[in-house]
């Protein structure tokens, strides 16, 4: 379903952020994405979600390169911020009709997924208000509705979990073995090793943009636990 093949990235300044990196995320899978701040991940989400240029390899979605195949590469997946910029003078339900225009939804079909996860999501009341008013976990709410109702065949998560209390990142871990199961598949950064550990079927560790260890979770955690592994490599 995301196939990163060489893929790197140099900035202006010559500060080299991404380095060969190769791997590859399998449909019905859930892949974490882990590294220390500035280590590469949050430009490695970006450039699978097509927000930024990059001239060295490729990654493909789909098998659709986003480089040379954009539009088809971005109508199969689903793109998620850690810090998402919403349209704050729209309400709730203007917002996700946005998301349903822009993606070609059915009325019926859009309708009908507003109902479930705003629903799962405890956010049906507030739909009506404006989102300038929401906290930011309601915020972060709505952005996971957006994209869950596309039913996206790759979802590309940064830090999707910060900001949602107890409840709301159950029913969202619900929602990721569900998309799976439907032959989706789930890429994100995270810094909570612990979900990680739980959730994931496969780890990616990058160091200083640098892919360190991948492969399923039992197996690179060894007999320890995922935060052992991840502080032995960070110090090396």
């Amino acid at each position: 379903m995301l196939d990163i093949r060489n893929f790197s990235k140099t900035y202006r300044g010559g500060k080299r952020a991404v380095i060969g990196l190769t791997l590859a995320v399998e449909p019905g899978s859930i892949v974490g994405f882990i590294g220390h701040n500035g280590a590469g991940k949050t430009t490695t989400i970006r450039a699978i979600a097509g927000v930024l240029d990059f001239e060295e390899g490729d990654i493909f979605v789909g098998g659709h390169s986003i480089k040379r195949e954009p539009i088809a590469c971005k109508k199969m997946l689903a793109y998620v911020p850690d810090n998402p910029d919403l349209y704050e003078y729209l309400t709730g339900i203007q917002y996700l009709n946005f998301i349903a225009d822009v993606f070609e939804i059915p009325s019926g079909d859009r309708e009908e997924r507003t109902r479930e996860y705003a629903g799962l999501f405890s956010l049906t009341g507030n739909l009506g208000d404006s989102i300038g008013s929401y906290s930011h976990g309601m915020k972060q709410k709505l952005t996971l509705i957006g994209a869950l109702m596309r039913d996206p065949k790759l979802l590309v998560l940064d830090e999707p979990f910060v900001g949602l209390d107890p409840v709301a990142a159950h029913v969202f871990k619900e929602q990721l073995h569900a998309l799976c199961k439907r032959g989706g598949a789930v890429f994100f950064s995270t810094h909570v090793l612990d979900v990680a550990e739980k959730l994931c079927d496969k780890v990616a560790i990058i160091k200083d943009g640098a892919l360190v260890a991948f492969g399923d979770t039992d197996k690179v955690r060894g007999d320890g636990s995922l935060e052992q592994l991840f502080l032995e490599l960070i110090e090396q």
